[in-house]
């Protein structure tokens, strides 16, 4: 495993367990960038829950296709490291 992905694990490990409470629009790019990052562009709709979150998450996820694998990995990290003020190795 890779040092970034070994990171990505980590960082998503943290975000999993975080208990506070985020805004809206940063729950979408924690997706969008989730999805980027394990799918690339393979969009698949959801099929979970209302239909207007999921076109939300849909949107945010379009909006990132530019993005390779390795950095959506990176902000993704990012935004974890930005959230929880912890910088992640």
């Amino acid at each position: 495993m890779s040092k970034l992905d070994k990171r990505f694990v980590a960082a998503f490990d943290i975000a999993s367990a975080m208990t506070q409470r985020i805004p809206p629009d940063t729950m979408l790019m924690f997706y969008a960038y989730y999805k980027q990052a394990t799918k690339g562009g393979n969009f698949k709709e959801p099929t979970e829950g209302i239909p207007l979150k999921n076109a939300f998450k849909l949107n945010a996820w379009f909006q990132i296709k530019n993005l390779s694998i390795d950095e959506a990995k990176e902000k993704y990290i990012e935004l974890v490291e930005k959230i929880t003020n912890q910088k992640i190795n």
